[in-house]
């Protein structure tokens, strides 16, 4: 009996690509599985998606034929573009797939893998808002064959060269986005999005009083020029008859995408070979830092104990990612809300007390800001006497930053509203404005501390400390406002009796009400501060 040997034929290999592909799905279905509030977020962001991008495509459409049609199509991918351009930079975290850095050990060469990466990334809700932005954007300007056949190779140019941009900006920037200054960046998102939405307002005002978009044209020109939004100029000059512009469009459109993706393949290779040098350069750093003794900043300061926490102070809020957010957040908009005012023709030079109360707010929960590490304070905090010193360091910390800024908004906005003469009374009471927020934020930060946590960049007070940061908040706003009645008064009374003469008198006492506040803030924190350090340091160290 003779007895036969059939080899089992090997099972076929998976490509590269359908891995990925099935990766990026186990990776949003086991995210969504973590929390049952996760899924519900992916859920309502999916469906207001979606609406939002139905009601785009409506939109589109009923636009077909207008004369502004491509001036629209074309400006809106463009903005699309950009953001997603953008988008790395600020939400390093919201997609794993994004970091290819876990991809460095795997034995994979970079043309495979760069296209299985690109073919996953094109899963999710993102690409997919993008594919039907970019048909609408295409369905309101394709007329006729020529423009039909543009669209159906500018809308994928389109999706795919948007995602394609992004995953090269996130390759070659990975590890800048993975470091501190990386997390710095985020947290600056929202201060993006705010100067976003002001340059929006002012350029909607602005439209509005031309009364149409033609005088968004030269713009059109321009971007038409820069894919992947060339895609849809494209249409548009094929719908029109410009085939020759139609053809180097649609080119100009491939020849960047293929440029993207060779950037974004030099930088993996780039990430997969060479060692990461940010650990050598913190070293080169703090080395450079020990020569040089407690650095520049240090010289600049006074001696002693003062000088030791103003530095203290001033290297969190250069060092620390939440306490720098807030105060570039501050800076920004206070800068911008004025001065865009005063553009629109509605401004006022007292808009400069906006800038002054949102750089006030910095002085509230100081010893939260330092989390568990206030112990470290605390140990040098004995008596009233300390205290006391401790909190004027603090204070002159951010007087140091406000009083110039207050000054520069002040004269910012009398140069754009030209009107000089009333920048003495604003000013004077700006710098009222400025002591009171100092004062109630000392006497704030010593009754009302709440821990800021540090496991989150989003939450600035843990759970079950809300009501105490309103309580400081929302009672040292009302609190500066009333302390700043007499010299708001003083102001009404001068321009009710016409004593126009006078009102320069307010400069001065308003720059001397502010430090008599500043004064007895301290005064009055400082004994409650020493009396109160164990509770203050068991509400800051809950984070």
């Amino acid at each position: 009996m003779t007895t036969t040997n059939t080899a089992a034929a090997p099972s076929p290999v998976p490509s590269l690509t359908s891995v990925f592909v099935h990766l990026k799905l186990s990776l949003l279905k086991n995210g969504l599985r973590q929390s049952g509030g996760r899924t519900a977020a992916y859920v309502t962001t999916a469906v207001v998606g979606l609406l939002f991008a139905a009601a785009m495509v409506l939109s589109f459409a009923l636009l077909r034929g207008s004369a502004n049609a491509a001036t629209v199509a074309v400006l809106i991918i463009g903005v699309l573009s950009l953001s997603w351009a953008v988008m790395p930079l600020f939400i390093p975290s919201g997609d794993e797939t994004l970091d290819p850095s876990r991809l460095v050990m795997l034995p994979l060469r970079p043309r495979p893998l760069i296209r299985a990466l690109l073919v996953a990334s094109l899963v999710g809700i993102g690409p997919v808002l993008t594919l039907v932005l970019a048909f609408g954007a295409a369905l309101s300007v394709a007329h006729g064959a020529a423009g039909t056949v543009a669209a159906v190779l500018a809308v994928p140019l389109v999706t795919v060269g948007c995602v394609a941009l992004s995953r090269a900006v996130a390759a070659a920037n990975i590890r800048l986005l993975t470091s501190r200054k990386g997390r710095d960046l985020a947290l600056l998102s929202g201060l993006v999005i705010a100067v976003g939405i002001q340059v929006v307002n002012f350029g909607a005002q602005r439209l509005s009083q031309a009364g149409g978009l033609d005088v968004l044209e030269p713009a059109t020109d321009v971007v038409a020029w820069l894919p992947p939004a060339a895609a849809i100029g494209a249409v548009d000059a094929a719908s029109t008859g410009e085939y020759g512009v139609a053809a180097a469009r649609l080119l100009l459109s491939a020849a960047a995408l293929a440029g993207v993706v060779y950037w974004w393949r030099r930088s993996l290779v780039r990430l997969m070979v060479e060692p990461d040098g940010s650990t050598i350069g913190a070293a080169t750093d703090a080395g450079a830092e020990e020569k040089s003794g407690t650095g520049r900043l240090a010289r600049l300061l006074p001696g002693g104990r003062t000088g030791a926490v103003m530095e203290r102070s001033l290297r969190y809020v250069w060092r620390d990612p939440k306490t720098k957010a807030a105060w570039v957040t501050s800076l920004a908009i206070g800068l911008i809300v004025p001065i865009v005012n005063s553009l629109q023709g509605a401004g006022s030079i007292y808009w400069a007390c906006f800038a002054t109360g949102m750089l006030g707010v910095q002085m509230y929960n100081q010893f939260g800001q330092d989390t568990s590490a206030f112990w470290m304070v605390a140990q040098t905090i004995s008596t009233t006497a300390d205290a006391y010193a401790e909190l004027r360091a603090r204070a002159l910390a951010i007087l140091l930053v406000t009083v110039p800024y207050t000054l520069l908004v002040a004269a910012a906005t009398a140069a754009v509203l030209g009107d000089w003469s009333a920048l003495p009374e604003a000013l004077g009471l700006a710098l009222a404005l400025l002591g009171a927020g100092v004062g109630t934020g000392a006497v704030a930060s010593a009754l009302f501390p709440y821990s800021i946590p540090q496991d989150s960049g989003y939450k600035n007070v843990v759970p079950g400390q809300g009501g105490l940061a309103w309580m400081s908040i929302l009672g040292g706003m009302f609190g500066s406002a009333l302390l700043c009645a007499p010299l708001i008064a003083a102001t009404i009374a001068l321009h009710v009796t016409d004593s126009r003469s006078l009102l320069w008198v307010l400069l001065p006492a308003g720059a001397l009400y502010g430090a008599l506040l500043v004064w007895a803030g301290l005064k009055v924190a400082a004994p409650r501060t020493a009396r109160r350090l164990p509770e203050i340091l068991t509400a800051v160290s809950k984070g």
